[in-house]
């Protein structure tokens, strides 16, 4: 019997890249005045700029579990991935993985880039009850921007929009549905 291979023999870039973005994103809630121990995030996500990194990377999440998900997605692949073993990061385990491929926009770091978080209920409050988490004075912090937006997978079912709050460099995005759910409602249409 073999042993199932480590986080950090698969991907050692991204094992290490973790400290920082928990930094990273702890700096970033706190900024917000958003407590982290409120939320339950559905999946963590990265970024990169070559394919050959998200090529390398998809093959070391395909030895760490299993990839239930390959779509388009704004004109660029996006395969998720459901790990055997949870990441670890601030307390939560999370089990799901989004690797988006290369796209237009330049990310300022290669590595882990947000983390998204289900605020269940109707879509189109979904704004409003994410932005009721933050501190006010977080709504108006120098250099942290909102972004809402819709993607567009080929065959969405389930609404889900977005609302992305970043400082530049990582990022914190809330959705009304998991990506399991958002998968197996395209899978049954």
């Amino acid at each position: 019997m073999t042993d199932k291979p480590t986080f950090s023999q698969c991907l050692p870039d991204l094992a290490a890249d973790l400290t920082r973005f928990s930094s990273d994103l702890t700096t970033l809630a706190e900024r917000l005045g958003l407590s982290l121990a409120i939320l339950k995030p559905d999946h963590i996500s990265v970024r990169c700029h070559q394919n050959t990194t998200a090529e390398r990377w998809a093959a070391g999440f395909s030895q760490l579990g299993e990839m239930f998900s390959q779509a388009e997605i704004n004109q660029r692949p996006i395969c998720l991935f459901r790990l055997h073993q949870p990441i670890s990061l601030l307390g939560w385990q999370i089990r799901v993985v989004e690797l988006p491929w290369p796209g237009n926009k330049r990310y300022p770091h290669e590595g882990w880039e947000h983390i998204e978080v289900v605020l269940p209920g109707d879509p189109e409050t979904l704004g409003q009850r994410a932005m009721a988490l933050i501190a006010d004075h977080g709504l108006t912090a120098p250099g942290i921007s909102f972004k809402t937006s819709r993607p567009a997978g080929d065959q969405d079912v389930l609404p889900n929009p977005t609302l992305a709050v970043t400082d530049g460099k990582t990022t914190l995005k809330f959705h009304p549905h998991t990506l399991e759910a958002i998968v197996a409602s395209e899978q049954a249409n």
